[in-house]
C-alpha cells in the first residue's frame, strides 16, 4: 500500500464543499446493474490559499509510512442522484416503521471543519468501519453511508471513480453482501474542483424500493461497511514506489479528534512488500506504523427490518421516554400509543396528585401508579401545587341544616354541597331549602316554606318539586291522595279491605283512617264509604 507522507499544513482561506449524494433503488445480488435516473446540480467554486510541502517524491520502501495531511474545510455543499434499478415494482419498503439508528466511530460534524487527509492512499485500498449491536436488532436495513473525501491544494479537477462495500461481520472475517460501484451516469463518480475541499460520499437505497440491502446477524452481532477508491484521477505507475501525487487526487479522510476505535477503524492495503502497510484487511491496531492518528470520517444510519412499535411512555415520575410499550410497563409507565412522540409538556396531563393518608403528603404520579403505592389518586389535570390532600369543612344539607366537619365525600353522600376546605358551620349560612308550593287554584311553584305559607298555601316539603308525572295537569307533589287508598293503587278494594283487617285492633298505623288510635269498625266503615 502506497505510504501516506507528511505534510505541512494547509491554511485554507476559502474553501468550497461538494457533497455526492447517491440514492440507488436496487437488490444486493445486482450490483452491477444499473438503470434508471440521476439529477446532479453544479458546483460551487472555492478560493483557497494554502502551503503544501512536497507532495509527490519518489521514495524507496524503507520510507514507507501513512501520510497525512490536515486540511480545513469551511463549508458543504450537496449533489444529490437517485437510481431505481427494479423497473416496474410498486413502491413500498420492505422494513417495518422502525426509527433509524445513525452509527459512526467519528467525533466529525460531517460539515465544515478540519479533517486529516490520508494522502498516498491508492487505487483498490478500502477504509473501512465495523459495528456491534445488540443481536436482537437484527436483520437491519442499510438506510444511509456516508464518508468524507477531499482534496488538499489540489491544481486540477479530480475524478475520482469509487465503490462501496457491505458485509456480515467485519471486513477481514466476515462476508461481503453486496457492492455498488459509481459509472459516472446514474451513481456518479466523485468529481472536485481544484483547490481544498470537502466531499460527502452518501449512498442509499430508495427506502420505497422493494429490494433493500439487508444485513444478517452472522453470530458476531456486527457489521461493516467499506469505500474503496476504484480509480484515482492520477494514479502513479507503483503506488509503493510513488505514491499518488495529493496535488491531482482526492482521498479519504480521518478526524482529528484522536484515534477512539483502534479495533473497529478498518484499511485494506494493497501488497507493497514487508515494508509497505500490512497488506489486505487490517484494523488499526494491527497497523503499526501505518496508524492513522484518528477514526475514519464515515457513518452509517440503519434500522431494523423487523421491529416493534415504539411510543411515548410516561414514567411515573412525570418524566417522557421513548420506547416499546413492554418497556415502558415494565417500568410503571403509561403508553402514549405507537409512534406518539414525547413533545414537550407530553406527560403533564398523565400524572396527578397523589395523596398519602399517612402522612399526609402529595406526589405527581400516574393514577394506576398512585394506587399501587395506596396513595389516593386526584382528578385528571391536578398537580400537588396548591392541591389539597384531604379536605374537610361544613356541609348544607337538602333541609337547610349544616353538618361539618366533613369530607367532600361524605357530604355528598348525604345530597348536601360541600362549603370547600377549613369551613365550619358557624361561618356558614345555609340556603333554605325550597319545594313545591301548592295554590288552591291548582298552581304549583318551587318556593322557599316561609314565602309559600306567606301565600296561604301548602307547602309540600324540602326537595319536592312541580314535576307532573302522571300527565294529568296537576303537579305531583300537590296531589292528595284518598287515605283509603291502602295500597296507593289509585283504587279502594278488596287488596286495601286485606290491608285494614290485617290491622284490625292495632294501635294507629295507615289503616287508622279516623285517626283515633285504633283499628276498628269505624275505620271498616270509611273504607266501605269509598269503595270502588
Amino acid at each position: 500500500m502506497p505510504e501516506f507522507r507528511r505534510l505541512a499544513a494547509l491554511t485554507v482561506v476559502s474553501a468550497c464543499v461538494l457533497t455526492t449524494l447517491a440514492t440507488l433503488s436496487t437488490a444486493a445480488d445486482r450490483p452491477n446493474d444499473p438503470k434508471g435516473k440521476m439529477e446532479r446540480p453544479g458546483n460551487a467554486p472555492s478560493t483557497v490559499s494554502t502551503n503544501v510541502g512536497d507532495e509527490s517524491r519518489g521514495r524507496d520502501a524503507s520510507d514507507s509510512r501513512l501520510h497525512p495531511i490536515v486540511t480545513a474545510i469551511p463549508m458543504t455543499t450537496t449533489l444529490n442522484g437517485q437510481i431505481d434499478l427494479v423497473q416496474g415494482e410498486g413502491s413500498g419498503g420492505v422494513a417495518g416503521n422502525c426509527p433509524p439508528t445513525v452509527s459512526t466511530l467519528t467525533n466529525a460534524s460531517f460539515e465544515g471543519g478540519t479533517y486529516v487527509v490520508q494522502g498516498g492512499f491508492a487505487e483498490q485500498e478500502m477504509a473501512g468501519a465495523s459495528f456491534t449491536i445488540d443481536a436482537s436488532n437484527f436483520p437491519i436495513r442499510i438506510d444511509l453511508a456516508e464518508m468524507i473525501f477531499a482534496t488538499s491544494g489540489a491544481t486540477v479537477t479530480t475524478t475520482t471513480k469509487w465503490s462501496i462495500h457491505f458485509f456480515e461481520g467485519t471486513p477481514a472475517t466476515g462476508q461481503e453482501i453486496a457492492s455498488f460501484a459509481s459509472d459516472g451516469k446514474i451513481l456518479p463518480h466523485l468529481v472536485i474542483p481544484p483547490g481544498t475541499n470537502g466531499v460527502n460520499i452518501q449512498f442509499s437505497i430508495d427506502p420505497g424500493d422493494p429490494e433493500q440491502i439487508v444485513i444478517q446477524d452472522n453470530g458476531s452481532h456486527t457489521f461493516s461497511f467499506a469505500y474503496r477508491i476504484d480509480d484515482h484521477n492520477n494514479q502513479t505507475s507503483n503506488p509503493c514506489l510513488v505514491e499518488p501525487p495529493a496535488t491531482s487526487n482526492a482521498f479519504p479522510t480521518t478526524d482529528v479528534g484522536g484515534l477512539q476505535n483502534p479495533t473497529k477503524n478498518w484499511l485494506y492495503a494493497v501488497n507493497c512488500g514487508p515494508f509497505g502497510c500490512p497488506a489486505g484487511w487490517h484494523s488499526f491496531n494491527q497497523l503499526g506504523l501505518c496508524m492513522p492518528s484518528g477514526d475514519w470520517v464515515m457513518r452509517i444510519t440503519w434500522s431494523p427490518f423487523i421491529c416493534e412499535a415504539q411510543g411515548g411512555c410516561c414514567l411515573p415520575n412525570g418524566d417522557c421516554s421513548f420506547g416499546s410499550q413492554a418497556a415502558c410497563q415494565s417500568q410503571g409507565g403509561t403508553y402514549l400509543g405507537d409512534n406518539v412522540s414525547c413533545g414537550f409538556g407530553a406527560c403533564d396531563d398523565a400524572t396527578v396528585a397523589c395523596c398519602f393518608a399517612a402522612t399526609g403528603g402529595c406526589l405527581n404520579l400516574l393514577p394506576e401508579t398512585c394506587a399501587a403505592a395506596g396513595g389516593v389518586p386526584g382528578p385528571t389535570g391536578s398537580n400537588c401545587t396548591g392541591y389539597v390532600c384531604f379536605p374537610t369543612g361544613a356541609c348544607c344539607l337538602p333541609n337547610g341544616n349544616c353538618v361539618g366537619p366533613v369530607s367532600p365525600e361524605t357530604c355528598a353522600a348525604q345530597g348536601g354541597v360541600f362549603q370547600g376546605n377549613a369551613t365550619t358551620c358557624a361561618q356558614t349560612n345555609c340556603p333554605a331549602p325550597t319545594g313545591a308550593c301548592c295554590f288552591s287554584t291548582g298552581f304549583c311553584l318551587v318556593l322557599k316554606e316561609a314565602d309559600c305559607l306567606l301565600t296561604g298555601s301548602t307547602w309540600a316539603g324540602a326537595g319536592t318539586n312541580c314535576a307532573d308525572g302522571n300527565s294529568n295537569g296537576s303537579a305531583d307533589a300537590c296531589e292528595v291522595g284518598n287515605p283509603a287508598d291502602l295500597n296507593n293503587d289509585g283504587t279502594v278494594d278488596a287488596s286495601d279491605l286485606a290491608i285494614l283487617l290485617g290491622a284490625w285492633n292495632s294501635a294507629g298505623g295507615i289503616a287508622d283512617l279516623n285517626d283515633d288510635g285504633i283499628v276498628n269498625a269505624a275505620d271498616l266503615s270509611i273504607l266501605l264509604g269509598a269503595w270502588g
